[in-house]
């Protein structure tokens, strides 16, 4: 007799499903699995021993065979441990095998028969759900998985125990509830900047439309004060965008005690980073902070410290909104739709263009440094602005006080509701800013007046502007235009637009 527990493993955020099928046979006593498991599936049987010992459960002197179906498929993960002790206690009478018909199980055991929570517990929950079943999982990753959904059946026990009392009716356990994630404390505030009124108003451009952004200027000026304050800016997660992240957040065991935030995320790695750790890759194909970022802020600092092959490797996901990670075996996909924010100097000694200071290399100094960030990367950027040190008189000048973060965010908000209200008119729901509308979509929406185009047009053609640039161009007037709160594209949001472009070494 094979009994049969169904699971998932992972591919993206994708939950394939996987059919644990047990056997126990006559023969030799011996423990075989296949199915082509890892080394963390391998060692399950170890870890699905013990836990049934603790639980005073001994397993018979016989052959004991589990496979995890499909047999192509990878299997990674500890998450098979609950499963496949589920499908044995089912083979040898210790549950009944209709009680496990109805749902789909997986968790990490321990060798007390404790059970512990996993990664990937939201997109296995929403996958339980399609296919109308229930889930079975570790009670910490119940908050998680209550958010799949209210009508979805959700056992989350402790150890072994409780879910054999909860399964046999003997002793139910109560359904968790999902839980918000409440921060501590407030995020950094705009009016702690002092003086930057262009790169201020710069923020506020690349925060209600979705823009990347790059400052340059000397060390101190502001460029990363100025970046820490752009989540402060920028509205909550809709709940499409909020799914998307947390799926996401969940696959990589990044969802605290299964709280999910309305806050987008913020990712600020360091320049060392590899390239696996920024677009995604390693032995498990893991996202990287291009996708732990989506829906949000990546943050890039000194951005020429970065490897140019890590660097050029954001091309792709900056453009088309997702990350592709082929291997010989596999070929993954994470959603990789991020506001790129990043800050360099503007040469090695940090100080070119400054008042009295002179670079004993001159010009090289700038050019040699500038030239470690590619062109067709700098393409992707949409604004960039000279970021220049804030004087002692900006420092100490009394009775100044800058815009608060809530009042830029109010403003932000409004054109962000103008644009999601438009392109929802123009048969785009799911695009929610300028910055991620494709070509055609931006033209249809932007229909500037013949003097905006016709300023258009010359730059375009006096500064080689890329057909790239030239779209991204239209999306910034736009958004400027939004904050402005007209309808119509005009020649003052053209000529600021093209202001930002320009200074991306397309002159």
């Amino acid at each position: 007799m094979v009994t049969r527990v169904a699971t998932v493993a992972f591919e993206g955020i994708e939950a394939v499903s996987v059919d644990v099928q047990v056997q126990i046979a006559p023969g030799m006593p011996k423990f075989i699995l296949v199915g082509l498991p890892d080394k963390a599936v391998k060692e399950s049987g170890e870890r699905v021993r013990a836990a049934l010992v603790a639980s005073g459960i001994g397993l018979p002197p016989k052959r004991i065979t589990v496979n995890l179906a499909p047999a192509d498929l990878p299997k990674e993960g500890s998450h098979y441990d609950l499963p496949i002790a589920l499908g044995i206690m089912a083979a040898i009478g210790a549950l009944p095998q209709d009680a496990l018909d109805g749902y789909l199980a997986l968790g990490e055991l321990g060798l007390d028969g404790r059970l512990a929570h996993v990664g990937g517990i939201l997109p296995a929950a929403i996958a339980a759900q399609g296919r109308e079943l229930g889930l079975i999982c570790a009670a910490q990753s119940g908050a998680e998985a209550a958010w799949a959904g209210e009508d979805l059946d959700i056992v989350a026990a402790d150890s072994l125990l409780v879910l054999v009392n909860h399964l046999t009716g003997h002793q139910l356990a109560p359904r968790p509830s999902p839980r918000k994630f409440v921060p501590t404390s407030g995020l950094p505030d705009l009016n702690e900047v002092r003086g930057q009124l262009v790169a201020r108003r710069a923020l506020e451009v690349a925060a209600a439309g979705g823009h990347n952004l790059l400052m340059i200027g000397p060390p101190g000026a502001g460029k990363s004060m100025l970046a820490a304050r752009l989540p402060s800016i920028l509205p909550p997660l809709n709940p499409r965008e909020l799914l998307d992240v947390s799926m996401i957040q969940s696959i990589a065991g990044e969802l605290v005690g299964g709280a999910i935030s309305d806050r987008r995320p913020f990712r600020a790695p360091h320049h060392s980073a590899s390239m696996a750790a920024l677009v995604g890759g390693g032995l498990k194909v893991r996202p990287g902070e291009v996708s732990l970022a989506h829906n949000g802020v990546l943050f890039l600092d000194e951005l020429p410290e970065f490897a140019p092959a890590v660097l050029d490797s954001l091309r792709q996901p900056l453009e088309a909104g997702e990350t592709v990670i082929a291997r010989a075996n596999a070929r993954i996909s994470y959603p990789s739709r991020v506001q790129l924010i990043a800050a360099m100097n503007p040469c090695k000694c940090g100080l070119a263009g400054t008042p009295g200071h002179t670079c004993r290399r001159g010009k090289a100094c700038v050019d040699d440094y500038q030239s470690r960030v590619s062109g067709p990367f700098l393409d992707r950027i949409d604004i960039r602005i000279d970021v220049p040190a804030v004087t002692a008189a900006d420092m100490i000048a009394p009775g100044t006080t800058a815009e608060s973060s809530a009042e830029v965010a109010a403003r932000v908000a409004r054109a962000r509701e103008r644009q999601r209200q438009r392109f929802l008119e123009h048969g785009a729901p799911g695009v929610f800013n300028n910055a991620a509308a494709g070509p055609s979509l931006i033209e249809s929406v932007v229909n500037p007046d013949k003097a905006s185009q016709t300023l258009l047009l010359q730059a375009a053609e006096r500064f080689n502007l890329s057909a790239r640039a030239y779209h991204r161009v239209l999306k910034v007037a736009r958004t400027l235009a939004d904050l402005a709160g007209v309808d119509r594209v005009e020649r003052p949001h053209i000529a600021e637009a093209l202001s930002y472009r320009l200074n991306l070494g397309q002159a």
